[in-house]
């Protein structure tokens, strides 16, 4: 099984591109249009002074950008049970998905102030996949929603061309094996998210290291990173 397809489910019947080549080009043009429409969610919110909560509204929103015209369900939760290819993790049923959702961002809004920024990305990043929202698109939307909060809880949008989700499609391995260990906790009654965490801490120093290697034209090397 490759990258690809661990971690992944899909309503075949949701697809209004059955070519498979088009709708990977379809979904690379919307990959853009929903990195473009985060941003402008991220300036509409820091514009906002304090006032911006999380809520399922900009979930579904960002999720429909990733999907519109590929998949009948863009924009909407998913009407039925998947399963995860790749995973032991069994997501909940559909009729408990809205009401979970309205707990994930709870959870990001009574905590903006006493939890990290990376702590809170870490958070929605594991738990949307968790909850498993969307018949297709839940990876793809998960990251997004975690950039959006990680940056709004920092106040600025984040600098730099090798995004957060830019490298996790780049080389996913270390994402899903942070999203399997804070399943495995969940499941011990744990939520741990230090894998998470620190694999957000590394790839956003990533980011930021880029602005510096543009603006001095020198290499630099993080810790973990050969020299």
């Amino acid at each position: 099984m490759n990258e690809e397809d661990r971690r992944h489910s899909v309503a075949s019947e949701a697809y209004l591109i059955q070519d498979e080549q088009q709708r990977a080009e379809a979904e690379a043009r919307n990959g853009l249009l929903q990195f473009d429409r985060a941003c402008s969610m991220i300036v509409d919110a820091i514009e906002k002074s304090g006032h911006w909560r999380l809520r399922p509204s900009a979930i579904l929103t960002l999720h429909r950008a990733a999907l519109d015209g590929i998949s009948s369900y863009a924009g909407n939760f998913r009407p039925s049970s998947v399963a995860i290819s790749g995973s032991n993790h069994k997501p909940v049923d559909a009729h408990l998905v809205p009401e979970l959702i309205e707990e994930l961002c709870d959870y990001v809004n009574d905590h903006w102030k006493d939890k990290t920024a990376v702590h809170l990305a870490s958070y929605v990043m594991w738990r949307l996949n968790w909850v498993h929202p969307f018949s297709d698109g839940n990876g793809r939307t998960s990251r997004m929603v975690s950039y959006l909060v990680l940056s709004v809880r920092l106040g600025m949008l984040l600098p730099g061309r090798a995004t957060i989700p830019d490298q996790i499609v780049d080389n996913r391995q270390p994402y899903f094996n942070a999203l399997e260990d804070a399943d495995r906790a969940l499941a011990e009654d744990r939520i741990d998210l230090s894998k998470m965490e620190e694999l957000i801490e590394g790839m956003l120093a990533k980011q930021l290291m880029g602005v510096m290697e543009s603006a001095t034209g020198k290499h630099f090397t993080l810790p973990n990173e050969d020299a």
